[in-house]
């Protein structure tokens, strides 16, 4: 096994693969969370122990990996944070999607503490973080990548170095978000338009697959639909943070996104519905009630 120690702060759906990976990769990892049973399962699967008070001074890394910037500056910056007990030198990896502002007030901070800040969002969903194979969009100074770069690898199919200063990550991943979450919506309203014209949803990921409308968020959600699995891989109250987070930093540019606004509306309606918790594709059900389709297990 690898010197070289991480900590990984965020043992979710993404973190929890992303730790797996690191440990896969020979690096010692340890993993912290709020919730206790997913820290035991980690450790069970090999994850390394120790309490932070301890652990926390010896990281060369510390990948964060929590739903939004608050949480991120509260495992940073808030009761008990990890900044003061980091190692100057450190690195310090911040995966949540936030605002490019709000990344470049923590690179500061952290800077001001003699930590190498990256502002590193991710993209590829639970099962690359679970392969090691997720796209990293980071930016940051060069030693931030320097020290940072074995847990990266060991996360990563691809890092995109996106510039010295942090920021430019997270509205890389603004952009990525938005054509994510707009492409998810529109498959969802395809999929139950179909319908009504009499094409079943096995049949519409059969074909349009194959043809020009395809797409990442077809090939990967319209099977959800399909075989009636709602289970979170991804949630759709994810998007509500997301792409908030989007038309936030498209209002502050005055720019109008009109097509992602209404890709909004919809997953809302689906959180209003009950449906935050369910996999994105739930977003489906809305369309499906509100034209009076049955989807796919569904009584």
């Amino acid at each position: 096994m690898s010197d070289y120690k991480v900590g990984i702060f965020g043992l979710g759906a993404m973190g929890f693969g992303m730790a797996g990976a690191l440990r896969r990769a020979g690096l010692q990892t340890h993993g912290f969370d709020i919730n206790a049973d997913a820290v035991a399962k980690f450790k069970a699967e090999g994850g390394a122990d120790g309490t932070l008070d301890k652990v926390a001074p010896t990281l060369d890394a510390a990948v964060i990996v929590v739903v939004n910037a608050a949480q991120t500056e509260g495992v940073l910056f808030g009761v008990n944070g990890i900044a003061t007990k980091l190692a100057k030198g450190a690195a310090v990896i911040s995966c949540a999607t936030v605002a490019p502002d709000f990344a470049r007030d923590m690179a500061k901070r952290c800077d001001h503490l003699g930590l190498h800040y990256l502002d590193a969002p991710v993209s590829g969903g639970t099962i690359k973080a679970g392969e090691g194979t997720l796209s990293i969009l980071a930016a940051g100074a060069p030693a931030a990548f320097q020290k940072g770069g074995p847990a990266l690898d060991a996360m990563s199919a691809k890092v995109f170095a996106l510039g010295d200063e942090a920021g430019a990550g997270s509205s890389m991943k603004a952009v990525n978000q938005m054509l994510t979450g707009v492409q998810i919506a529109a498959m969802a309203e395809a999929i139950t338009f179909g319908m009504t014209q009499g094409v079943e949803p096995a049949k519409f990921l059969e074909v349009i697959t194959q043809c020009a409308g395809n797409s990442w968020a077809l090939e990967s959600r319209a099977p959800s639909i399909v075989n009636g699995d709602y289970r979170p891989l991804s949630a759709v109250d994810i998007w509500p943070k997301d792409l908030g987070i989007v038309l936030d930093i498209a209002k502050s540019a005055k720019f109008s996104a009109p097509i992602t606004a209404a890709a909004l509306q919809q997953y809302l309606a689906a959180s209003g519905s009950g449906l935050g918790g369910e996999h994105d594709s739930a977003v489906a059900k809305v369309y499906a009630r509100n034209a009076g389709l049955t989807l796919p297990g569904q009584d």
